[in-house]
């Protein structure tokens, strides 16, 4: 069976050493690369960034798009933003990549873990609304876990490999609970519930542009949201709270150096340019390993129902955690980048003792879990 697997990724991809997902550069990103450095502003002001964060908005459906160094402190200062203060916990899965748990770190808030969806690999609303039946009561205004005391100060799901979580299911929770609800869609630039683009269905979502997704900025994060309080409240806070002024520095509170430099978003509007074909493609991949995986023993993740998934990385099951590991060992021997999904937060040391929900559907995931090659082609 792996000798197909393997036959059928090189198939797909011409190279000797098959990176697991590298960046595209086909379109006008040394033109406005050049421009930009022409301009001599390629630090945090520029007309790239304005350009960029339109391109960002008009193509996400979102009202405002606040363009920021890394999807990390993106997220960070979106769950700030929410009002996750020190003390508090956030609701998130397990299964993720570690920024979304540091992000909640970096506020003084605590991750509390829930179980994921089999289906679409993301936070389950039949987990959550469990905990918050089960576990949680209103106490002076506010929902606290009825066990540690602590207020509940915010819901992080995450769009896993670039496939929607039901998110739509998930936003109705909070709002009955009144729990603000801030997605990290990180993975998941291009990809739609029901024609609406994720992380846009809670109060704000974030999106990364790291090297390795489906477009880059070579570092870059986003936050996106309809309101214009908060958005205004994140450009002021991203470029150190300094207040306008033709000539003084007065800052009117503690600040975040933290927006994209001009140079960056450059490179992101060219990229954001070829989106939709960088979409197409990608699925077309999907489709082609779909369809050849369709005779194996193995489980393709395919996108959930009602969803348009950008498959950011195309992940299979294997019968169990063995199969898996031989599969990767062998694969990376052979210059095939495979890699597991990430170690669950709730089995790391730095989060094992954060609060935690049974997670039997997330441990089984992650040790059968693998993701293969997923770059975009290049096609003639």
């Amino acid at each position: 069976m792996f000798e197909t697997i393997f036959a059928l990724i090189r198939n797909q991809f011409p190279q000797d050493k098959i990176p697991l997902h590298e960046p595209r550069f086909v379109g006008n990103e040394q033109a406005y690369l050049a421009e930009c450095i022409a301009s001599t502003m390629v630090s945090s002001v520029g007309s790239f960034v304005d350009q960029f964060e339109e391109a960002v908005a008009s193509y996400t459906g979102s009202q405002y798009a606040i363009a920021m160094v890394n999807g990390t402190q993106a997220l960070f200062l979106a769950l700030k933003l929410a009002g996750v203060s020190p003390g508090s916990e956030v609701l998130t899965q397990s299964l993720t990549f570690v920024a979304t748990a540091n992000a909640i770190s970096y506020c003084g808030a605590i991750p509390h873990f829930l179980d994921v969806d089999p289906e679409t690999l993301g936070l389950s609303p039949l987990a959550l609304k469990k905990y918050l039946d089960e576990q949680t009561e209103i106490s002076n205004g506010q929902r606290i876990n009825r066990t540690s005391g602590r207020p509940i100060s915010a819901c992080l799901p995450m769009h896993t490999c670039g496939h929607p979580c039901r998110i739509a299911e998930l936003a109705e929770i909070c709002r009955t609970y009144e729990i603000p609800l801030v997605e990290d869609a990180a993975e998941s630039l291009g990809s739609f519930l029901q024609g609406q683009h994720t992380g846009t269905f809670g109060l704000l979502g974030t999106l990364s542009f790291n090297g390795n997704k489906i477009i880059t900025t070579g570092g870059g994060g986003m936050i996106l949201t309809d309101n214009q309080e908060l958005a205004t409240a994140a450009r002021h806070l991203t470029t150190t709270a300094k207040q306008a002024h033709p000539y003084e520095f007065i800052h009117d509170e503690i600040g975040y150096n933290f927006r994209m430099p001009n140079i960056n978003a450059a490179l992101g509007l060219a990229q954001i340019e070829r989106l939709p074909d960088f979409v197409r493609q990608k699925r077309q991949l999907a489709t082609n390993y779909r369809q050849a995986l369709a005779a194996l023993p193995v489980t393709f993740v395919d996108e959930p129902p009602d969803c348009q998934s950008n498959f950011w990385l195309n992940t299979l099951l294997f019968d169990s955690a063995q199969q898996k590991t031989s599969f990767l060992e062998q694969a990376n021997q052979r210059g095939i980048f495979a890699r597991s999904l990430w170690r669950p937060m709730h089995q790391l040391k730095i989060y094992r003792n954060c609060p935690q929900e049974a997670l039997p559907v997330t441990e089984n995931i992650y040790q059968r879990a693998a993701s293969i090659p997923s770059s975009v082609r290049i096609t003639s």
